[in-house]
């Protein structure tokens, strides 16, 4: 290839946060590819990094604000106001610029507030786009519109994780970098189909295992990760704290603990240590009495001896946050790693594999209801997004800003959510496509890309990478539509690019980000630097003490729930199907990035329903709809295979028009409210 430009960023997908290299030719990406030499891509990229670029480039790009007519016609006001700016474009929509479309907002905005109030706005989003603009979304509406109800996805996937976390190390965030794989004599992944959703660190995880024999995987059902486990674990439905539990039994039964890291670095051992042995379903025994997994009563306390006695790491997914014990589950994973030492120390450590390639740096910017950035507690204490939920359809919530988060696709329960969605005077949305919120919508801006833009990203290790733009665009960031907003609605940002948002973040969030600058970055770039960056970055967190008030790591016990499947396998009344949903390697989230590109299209172009071969005579026809009391699917197509157990199914959740989450109701972790996607107990109409 001649006459192109090379350009060093980051990936735009998930929360690896790989380093990509670019040739641009003409302002067309050409080719995407990795540095043999960078951190985290060790020089590999997943298919989605490597050719899922054609978005940039998409005839679905918005690329021209749009105003919903029947919201003017509604609004004659404002349509007034902003009338220079219309063109008709269809029946449903005007074309505007960014200026009519920001002055329509900032009246309808001035509007709510006046008749419902100040907290009757709400804005969601920030995981798909940097620590800049999301750390001035959350800015812009706790103290321009003096509203604290902001949130962003990681209500949907790892906000259990960040809870579990806090509660007993004091810090939400992965302990170690990925590259302690090769440090470590010992792995557990649980919940997680990491070389579908996470392949460059599913490369370390099976390298290793293939070397060293030294991986246990847990699953509800055989994944690819499978064939590489010395201990192949697949496990009933929603039996996560129940197994976790049971390690630890084990651990503290047979005194395979650390003492001295307990006595010296933690608090509350001895009343764990209490309550878990007197815990009847603590003890693998147990699962002796639930049919088709008896083996686990003996694979169980073998893995609790390996990952005690050696250097070990734990690596988790949304198949342990994703249930009404979420939180509770990562609790009893950092309780592991406390009670053996594996904290702390190269080849140890707590690994929350995260999905979004900006959710860690969403949460680290304060776009939660319950911190500020850095983690600080707000001066009030916003609603998370279920509630939110709540509050539109009780009507004291009107007006929804939202960021790159397609939020009548991606949350549980759609049926009710676009309910809540209806009773709305304003929904303004930020976007690349037309997605299914987009299309709710009252107006829709189109934004730059990952691709198009600078800023900071940081991934599910705490690395921060400073993207730059492989191409250049007219469209604004971001942080630009919500400084014009700003100033529309009395404020008084001035922010004359990134950087100086970015500083901002420095001094405000100092305790992670304050030796973090652009030109550092910018000299690091392939490499990135972990937080907290002061003088130097921190690869391991937790080496002298914990982020707890006294530096001290502590136990919190909770006992497993006899629920569902394994209360109906025991008592031997298992009937029906029990769904679990998850991601394929070609698409992403909700696809409409990687929908652009046909290569990825043509090997999944529609979600598939995955279902035990000894099941097939209650699969009559080549598409089923599934039902819940909440919703069903749309005919979904059906595929046999051996890999799936037997009641059990599996669908991805890529597509919209597929309705999946019309399925899942409002059951969901007990503490933070991420929804229970992970298993659900559906119907089957053959179609």
């Amino acid at each position: 290839m001649e006459n192109f430009e090379t350009i060093d960023s980051v990936c735009t997908y998930c929360g690896v946060g790989c380093d990509i290299a670019v040739h641009v030719k003409e302002n067309k990406i050409q080719k995407i590819f990795a540095h043999k030499d960078g951190v985290v891509s060790q020089g590999k990229l997943c298919i989605k990094g490597k050719y899922g670029f054609d978005f940039v480039d998409s005839k679905e790009r918005l690329r021209t604000p749009r105003i919903k007519k029947s919201f003017l016609d509604k609004n004659p006001a404002i349509k007034d106001a902003v009338a220079y700016s219309l063109k008709d474009f269809d029946d449903t929509w005007y074309e505007s610029d960014l200026d009519g479309a920001t002055t329509a907002a900032a009246m309808k905005l001035k509007e709510i507030q006046e008749k419902y109030g100040q907290k009757s706005v709400a804005s969601i989003g920030g995981a798909r786009t940097s620590c800049e603009s999301t750390y001035l979304f959350q800015k812009f509406t706790r103290h321009t519109l003096n509203s604290p109800h902001v949130d962003n996805c990681a209500r949907v996937c790892h906000s259990p994780s960040l809870k579990g976390m806090k509660a007993t190390i004091g810090e939400g965030a992965a302990t170690n970098p990925y590259n302690d794989v090769y440090n470590c004599e010992f792995m557990i992944v649980i919940g997680s189909n990491t070389t579908e959703a996470h392949p460059i660190i599913a490369n370390r995880i099976v390298e290793m295992a293939q070397k060293n024999d030294n991986l246990a995987v847990f699953d509800v059902r055989e994944i690819k990760l499978h064939r590489f486990a010395k201990y192949k674990a697949i496990m009933p439905h929603e039996a996560n704290l129940l197994v976790l539990n049971m390690i630890a039994y084990v651990i503290i039964n047979e005194e395979l603990y650390d003492e001295n890291f307990i006595e010296e670095r933690t608090k509350g051992f001895a009343e764990f240590k209490d309550k878990i042995l007197n815990d009847p379903y603590a003890n693998p025994k147990y699962f002796e009495n639930i049919e088709g997994y008896e083996y686990l009563s003996k694979m169980i306390p073998k893995i609790a001896r390996e990952y005690a006695l050696k250097k070990s790491m734990i690596f988790w997914g949304l198949g342990i946050t994703e249930h009404i014990d979420g939180s509770y589950a990562v609790m009893a994973i950092t309780h592991l790693s406390l009670m053996t030492g594996n904290i702390g120390k190269a080849g140890t450590g707590l690994m929350p594999l995260r999905g979004q390639n900006n959710v860690q740096g969403a949460c680290d910017m304060g776009m939660l209801p319950y911190y500020d950035p850095d983690y600080q507690t707000p001066k009030e204490i916003g609603l998370m997004t279920p509630q939110l939920v709540d509050e539109m359809l009780e009507g004291r919530i009107k007006a929804v800003l939202n960021i790159g988060e397609d939020l009548t696709h991606i949350h549980p329960n759609i049926n009710k959510v676009d309910r809540a969605i209806s009773n709305l005077e304003l929904i303004m949305v930020q976007e690349l496509f037309m997605t299914d919120i987009t299309s709710k919508a009252d107006i829709v801006i189109g934004v730059k890309s990952a691709y198009e833009k600078t800023g900071v990203y940081v991934n599910a290790m705490r690395r921060l990478h400073l993207s730059q733009p492989l191409v250049e665009s007219d469209l604004p960031d971001d942080w630009e539509v919500i400084k014009l907003l700003d100033n529309k609605m009395g404020g008084n940002y001035a922010y004359k690019n990134s950087n100086e948002i970015w500083d901002e973040v420095r001094e405000v969030a100092y305790r992670r980000f304050s030796g973090a600058s652009y030109v550092r970055l910018q000299r690091h770039r392939k490499r990135g630097l972990q937080w907290p960056v002061h003088t130097e970055d921190t690869p391991i967190l937790h080496q002298l003490d914990f982020r707890t008030d006294d530096g001290l790591g502590e136990f919190h016990y909770h006992q497993y729930k006899l629920r569902g499947m394994v209360e109906e396998i025991i008592d031997k009344n298992l009937t029906g199907y029990y769904l679990t949903t998850g991601r394929t390697i070609a698409m992403y989230n909700n696809a409409a990035q990687t929908k652009q590109t046909q290569s990825l299209l043509d090997k999944y172009d529609e979600d598939l329903l995955l279902v035990n071969d000894e099941d097939a005579d209650d699969f009559k026809s080549e598409r089923v709809i599934l039902k819940t009391e909440y919703g069903e699917t749309k005919p979904l197509k059906v595929k046999f295979t051996k890999k799936i157990e037997p009641k059990t199914l599996f669908v991805t959740f890529h597509y919209a028009d597929s309705k999946v989450n019309a399925l899942f109701g409002d059951r969901s972790d007990e503490l933070i409210l991420t929804a229970a996607f992970k298993s659900v107990k559906v119907e089957v109409i053959n179609c």
